[in-house]
C-alpha cells in the first residue's frame, strides 16, 4: 500500500494518492491531471477511483478531466448532484483497491454531500481518514458556505457539522491517520495548523471543535463566530466543480503570445485586467500604466480570487520570463479561465519598444522614520496606511495609522489622499504593492509603499502598540 499526500502551498490544499496491487485511487485532485496518471504509469498502475470529498469552493478540482482521460468514475457522497456522470455513493458504501478498502463516511456540514473516506488496510484495520473539509488539523470546515446551496443557515449546518463529527468521526480509534483537504492559509476554516498530517487522537487533544464535554449549542456558537466573509469567487467554483469545465490544457493552449503593439491593442479594444505578476520590486521599477500587481510568488490564487470577483474576467498577463504557462495554470486552477495571453518577452518587451510605464516609490523603514521624525519637529501629520488583515492590525500596529486591509481596499477609496503623499504598509511589502498597484489605477499616484513592510518597521524606533487583552474583574 502506497499513500502520498500531494500537497499545493499556494492553495494550502492536499490531494492524495493512494495505491495497492497496481490499483490506483486519487482523491480530490488539482485541475492539471497528468502529474497523476504519470505517477501511476510509474507505479505500472492504472487509476480506478477518482473520490470527491465534497463541491470544492477555493480550487477547481481536477475530477471531470482525470475522468475523461482515464475513464474512471468519479464517486462523490450521499446527495451530491452533477450534471456529469458520477457515482453518487451510499454512506458506507465500501470500495476495494488493490488489498485494501475505502469507505465513505456521509459527514455533511460543511456542505450537504460532504464525506470522508476511510481507508482499511489489507487486514480491514481502520488506518487513515481523509477527511476533506470536515475537519481539519485544529479546526473544522466552516459551515456558511453552503447556505445558498441547502437553504439552511450556517447555524443549522454547524449543528448538522457537529452530528457528523460525534458520530463518524471522534468514535474513530486514536491511531487512525488524519489527512486533511487543506492546511494554514485556506480560507476554508479560521484556525488551520500548519501541520498536514495528524491523527484522531492527537485532534481530539488539541481541536477546539472536538472537546469531548462540548454541547452541540457551544460548538455552534464557537464555530460560527469570527468568520469572516468568503472570497467571492468560492460559489463560482463549486459551480464549476459542480458543473464541469474545459481542460486546462486547451486553455494553455489557446493563451496568445502577444507583441507589445497587439499587447496594448488588445488592452485597449477589450474590458482586460493587465494583471503583472511578477516580484514586488520589479513592478515597482516599471510596469504598465493601470496593470494591477499580484505576485505568483505570494499568495497568487488567493489574492486574485479576493480583488477579480469574476471569474470570466478576460485577462492579460505580464509574466516572469518563461513562467506564462504556470500564471495560466495558476489561474486556471481557481476558476479564471479567461487568459487571453500574455507579453512576448515581458515586460523588457514594452519598455525596449519605448512604451509609456510607470513605477512605484517606495522606501525602507529607516527612511520612514526619518520622515515622521522630520514632521514630528515640523508638527506636520504624515499619512500613513496599514493594509493587513484586522487580526494582525489589532495584535500590533503602528501608534495612530488606520487598518485599511487590502481585501477590502474599494471600501476605503476615500480615506486616501488624492493630492499629497502617503504611505502603505503590510508584514513585509508584498500585499502594501498590490494596494498601491489597485490605487494607482484608480488615479492615486502619490502613493509610497513601504518596503519590508511591518517586519522592518518593527526594527526601528518608529512607535507601535500591542493589543493586552483585558484584565477579568474579580
Amino acid at each position: 500500500m502506497k499513500i502520498e499526500q500531494i500537497y499545493t502551498g499556494c492553495l494550502a490544499q492536499g490531494a492524495y494518492y493512494i495505491e495497492s496491487n497496481g490499483e490506483v485511487a486519487i482523491i480530490d485532485p488539482l485541475r492539471e491531471v497528468q502529474p497523476y496518471i504519470d505517477k501511476a504509469n510509474k507505479d505500472k498502475g492504472k487509476i480506478k477511483y477518482i473520490f470527491e470529498t465534497h463541491f470544492h469552493a477555493d480550487f477547481v478540482s481536477g475530477h471531470v478531466t482525470l475522468a475523461e482521460k482515464t475513464g474512471a468514475p468519479i464517486i462523490y457522497g450521499p446527495t451530491a448532484k452533477t450534471k456529469f456522470e458520477a457515482h453518487i455513493a451510499k454512506d458506507g458504501e465500501v470500495f476495494q483497491l488493490g488489498e485494501i478498502t475505502i469507505t465513505v463516511l456521509h459527514t455533511p456540514g460543511h456542505t450537504l454531500e460532504s464525506s470522508c473516506y476511510l481507508l482499511k488496510d489489507k487486514d480491514g484495520k481502520d488506518y487513515a481518514l481523509f477527511s476533506g473539509d470536515t475537519l481539519f488539523l485544529g479546526d473544522v470546515g466552516r459551515p456558511d458556505l453552503a447556505q445558498k446551496v441547502s437553504n439552511m443557515t450556517k447555524e443549522e449546518l454547524a449543528g448538522i457539522l457537529f452530528d457528523s463529527l460525534r458520530s463518524k468521526v471522534m468514535t474513530l480509534a486514536d491511531d487512525v491517520i488524519v489527512y486533511p483537504a487543506h492546511g494554514a492559509g485556506s480560507a476554508c476554516g479560521k484556525n488551520l495548523s500548519k501541520e498536514t498530517v495528524g491523527t484522531i487522537g492527537e485532534q481530539k487533544r488539541v481541536n477546539y471543535a472536538l472537546r469531548a464535554n462540548m454541547t452541540k449549542k457551544e460548538f455552534i456558537q464557537e464555530v460560527t463566530d469570527g468568520l469572516l466573509p468568503p472570497p467571492l469567487y468560492f460559489p463560482l467554483n463549486a459551480k464549476l466543480n459542480r458543473e464541469g469545465y474545459e481542460n486546462v490544457e486547451d486553455i494553455i493552449k489557446d493563451a496568445v503570445a502577444y507583441d507589445a503593439e497587439t499587447f496594448e491593442m488588445v488592452a485597449n479594444e477589450i474590458d482586460t485586467v493587465i494583471l503583472d505578476v511578477r516580484h514586488q520590486d520589479d513592478y515597482a521599477k516599471g510596469h504598465i500604466p493601470k496593470s494591477i500587481f499580484i505576485g505568483i510568488d505570494g499568495d497568487f490564487a488567493p489574492w486574485v480570487g479576493a480583488l477579480i470577483p469574476d471569474i470570466k474576467q478576460p485577462i492579460l498577463l505580464i509574466t516572469p520570463l518563461g513562467r506564462e504557462e504556470e500564471s495560466i495554470l495558476r489561474l486556471a486552477r481557481v476558476g479564471y479561465d479567461n487568459t487571453l495571453g500574455y507579453l512576448k518577452g515581458g515586460f523588457d518587451t514594452w519598455k525596449n519598444e519605448g512604451l509609456e510605464y510607470d513605477t512605484v516609490n517606495s522606501v525602507s523603514a529607516a527612511m520612514l522614520e526619518e520622515v515622521l521624525d522630520e514632521a514630528e519637529e515640523e508638527n506636520e501629520k504624515i499619512s500613513i496606511f496599514d493594509v493587513r488583515k484586522e487580526g494582525e492590525y489589532t495584535a500590533e500596529h503602528i501608534v495612530d495609522v488606520p487598518s485599511t486591509p487590502l481585501d477590502s481596499i474599494n471600501d476605503h477609496l476615500a480615506e486616501f489622499p488624492k493630492e499629497e503623499e502617503f504611505y502603505l504598509h503590510c508584514a513585509g511589502g508584498y500585499r502594501s504593492m498590490i494596494a498601491a498597484s489597485i490605487l494607482k489605477a484608480r488615479g492615486y499616484h502619490n502613493v509610497i509603499n513601504v518596503a519590508g513592510g511591518f517586519n522592518s518597521i518593527k526594527k526601528t524606533d518608529i512607535k507601535t502598540t500591542n493589543y493586552v487583552c483585558p484584565t477579568t474583574l474579580k
